[in-house]
């Protein structure tokens, strides 16, 4: 910024004779008891604008998910989810985001992505933290305020060990659906003779894991 004038213009400013800053009535909280913001009814805010915290939940072994995704399928999606999982699939930088809640002590059920990079902030409580990649296994603890970052491919998991519930806020680079295995699912649904030959054990130690 380069007046005319300088150093020597901007220093004729005058301070204004009145108070510039908004002035609120001193009974405020006697006025109002609840501020609602609800969801606008038009169509075209609802492509930019997800409300995640009111979202569905879906639970899993240890916690709860909330996603702001595209699906491939939208059986079941309320007109706003529908209107807004179409503008992200539009957009080739798009993030798909989560919430993550990992009940007290606690694990999320080890697992990797398919097609994207995940990165977390941590908002509440502290965890554990395992990844897998070709270069070894990692193991760190997480506190509020503290970043992840799981390249896609690699196997990780998060666990819980305080009081409170962990709860972070996850984003994943992929406009398109999320492709994910959780090893939950992938050890029961192989055949034992595979996972023998995959993990180099005995057949008989994956005939122990529960088929259901």
């Amino acid at each position: 910024l380069q007046p005319e004038g300088g150093v020597a213009f901007i220093r004729t400013f005058q301070k204004p004779q009145e108070d510039q800053t908004i002035n609120l009535p001193p009974n405020l909280q006697e006025l109002v008891h609840n501020a609602s913001f609800p969801q606008s009814p038009e169509q075209q805010v609802w492509k930019y604008f997800y409300d995640l915290p009111a979202s569905a939940e879906f639970p899993f072994p240890g916690g709860i998910f909330q996603w702001a995704r595209f699906r491939k399928n939208g059986t079941g999606l309320t007109e706003n989810q529908q209107i807004y999982s179409r503008s992200i699939s539009e957009h080739e930088d798009a993030l798909t985001l989560a919430t993550l809640r990992i009940f007290s002590n606690a694990l999320g059920v080890p697992h990797f992505h398919f097609n994207a990079n995940e990165m977390g902030v941590v908002l509440e409580g502290c965890g554990l933290v395992g990844v897998v990649t070709s270069e070894g296994r990692s193991e760190f603890t997480v506190n509020v305020g503290d970043v992840v970052f799981f390249p896609v491919g690699s196997q990780h998991f998060i666990q819980s060990f305080c009081q409170q519930d962990l709860q972070l806020l996850l984003a994943y680079s992929t406009q398109k659906q999320l492709e994910t295995l959780r090893l939950n699912q992938y050890f029961p649904g192989t055949a034992d003779h595979i996972l023998a030959q995959l993990f180099f054990k005995k057949q008989e130690e994956f005939q122990k894991i529960p088929k259901n």
